[in-house]
């Protein structure tokens, strides 16, 4: 395989089907599936490259498929410490990988695979890499290091929601342009939602913050507005 610049890894929760083929149509994206989130691949019209996992979810039809597709398939033990997703993202490092994006981390009937999938984003083996959890119009990345700073630009629709958390105790010297609730030099303590919906007031808008891992989630109103699926 060549080296990828992109990997796309698809865990086995909601996939944004339309999200996955324009990413995977993109040159130099190589697709890692967790498990049995390459059945949704090849529901998709599409081939992982590698599938990694204990295969626990992955249908015996599916693995014949892909197997006859020759793609590669790497087994790991039931017993194993990580989780399916994290392999990927391990995997993903091993190919060489600049950015990497997360499709399917939740959604999924387990919620506690969905923070495992999130809390993924404060493992200090992907600092300073652009790691994206994405989906149905969201998306969730981390930036900053436990002892550094963090900074990141925001491209959007007025209105759009933007949150911040820390992932650790304390994310330190916060501060915002171009959100309607502005923050200036300000904390984000571990387990409050200070940051919690706020949202853009033009097209762009710039956070930073001078120590901690922070947690940045943009989700565009047109989505969040939009009713659910089966909804009354």
């Amino acid at each position: 395989m060549i080296t990828p610049t992109h990997v796309l890894v698809i865990a086995d929760g909601d996939v944004d089907e339309a999200l996955l083929g324009t990413l995977a149509a993109e040159e130099g994206t190589a697709l890692v599936a967790a498990d049995g989130g390459a059945g949704r691949v090849l529901r998709a019209g599409l081939v992982p490259d590698v599938v990694v996992g204990d295969f626990d979810s992955l249908t015996g039809d599916d693995r014949a498929r892909l197997e006859g597709l020759g793609t590669e398939l790497r087994v790991a033990s039931p017993d194993k410490d990580e989780s399916d997703t994290e392999l990927c993202l391990l995997t993903a490092l091993e190919l060489g990988a600049s950015r990497i994006t997360v499709l399917g981390a939740f959604g999924l009937v387990r919620p506690e695979h969905s923070v495992a999938n999130l809390m993924l984003l404060a493992d200090p083996r992907f600092d300073g890499l652009d790691l994206a959890l994405a989906g149905r119009g969201s998306r969730v990345v981390r930036r900053g290091t436990a002892d550094g700073p963090a900074h990141i630009e925001l491209e959007g629709e007025p209105g759009d929601f933007v949150s911040l958390f820390p992932l650790g105790d304390v994310v330190e010297g916060v501060v915002t342009d171009g959100l309607r609730f502005p923050l200036t030099d300000e904390a984000l303590l571990l387990g409050t939602p200070r940051g919690l919906s706020n949202e853009l007031l033009s097209g762009r808008a710039r956070v930073s913050a001078r120590r901690g891992r922070l947690l940045v989630i943009h989700t565009r109103r047109s989505m969040a507005d939009a009713p659910a699926a089966g909804g009354a």
